[in-house]
């Protein structure tokens, strides 16, 4: 069995990780993280195998890491698995720029999985609003438009940002460049070529990301909608168990799913 240790044990996403890995038999959760603050360290934490407790450092020797946490907290413990050789998945939101290039910079010493969404649907949608964006060129208007529950921190969300760049890399632009964050004011008026991005936060929907694509004839709309937590952790097990034995590298969950590229 794989030995696992799950980072921001206690979250909503980190106890539906727990609990799904628990019902199988390919992993044994031997570590149960969460900041020092928090007031469950020291507790059992009451999912997996009995006398796991919550601590905030890790007490045992995971094979792979799974960290949903937040952005100070994984930085953390990305310098803690380098210096260990443990394999990490990241499912973080909110990283900046520099946090991702020292994710990157940890994967020369680890493998690496970091994803903005670990839902096998919504990489897909990731790849296809690059091959649509495409073919289609620069006489079509794009919009994204996402939606989550009203607790989420960052905005826009990680999946919209990485829908962006996976449009922005089959035009060969600079996402950047490129992204507009929503619009107000009496001269709004769209510019050739922007993308639109919005942000909805409404009650406790999971998650829903739209991509629109129109001119003045048409409108195709690319969508996924999540309906459980259950997806975006079944997810990161696959990722967690994929990634057992590769070699240090910065992956994605377009490499397990697509296959990598060297």
């Amino acid at each position: 069995m794989i030995k696992l240790g799950i980072i921001g044990a206690c979250g909503r996403m980190g106890r539906r990780i727990a609990t799904l890995a628990s019902e199988g038999d390919k992993f044994e959760l031997v570590c149960a993280i969460e900041k020092k603050s928090h007031p469950q360290i020291g507790q059992d934490y009451g999912i997996g195998k009995a006398g796991v407790k919550v601590t905030d450092v890790m007490q045992a020797s995971p094979d792979v890491l799974i960290d949903f946490s937040l952005p100070e907290s994984t930085m953390q413990w990305v310098e803690i698995a380098s210096t260990h050789k443990i394999p990490m998945v990241i499912g973080t939101t909110g990283l900046s720029a520099d946090e991702l290039d020292r994710i990157a910079s940890a994967a020369h010493d680890i493998p690496i999985v970091q994803a903005p969404n670990m839902s096998v649907g919504m990489n897909l949608l990731f790849k296809l609003a690059g091959q649509v964006a495409k073919i289609l060129g620069d006489d079509y208007d794009i919009e994204i438009v996402e939606q989550h529950h009203r607790f989420k921190k960052d905005a826009p969300s990680g999946s919209a940002m990485g829908i962006l760049k996976s449009i922005a890399q089959a035009k060969g632009k600079d996402p950047d460049e490129l992204a507009i964050f929503g619009r107000q004011g009496k001269d709004a008026l769209r510019k050739q070529g922007e993308i639109g991005i919005h942000a909805v936060r409404l009650g406790d929907t999971v998650g829903k990301h739209s991509v629109y694509f129109g001119n003045l004839g048409e409108t195709i709309t690319i969508s996924h909608s999540a309906h459980s937590r259950d997806t975006f952790a079944r997810g990161a097990l696959r990722a967690a168990e994929w990634i057992i034995g590769k070699p240090a590298k910065l992956y994605s969950m377009q490499d397990i799913l697509f296959g990598t590229k060297e």
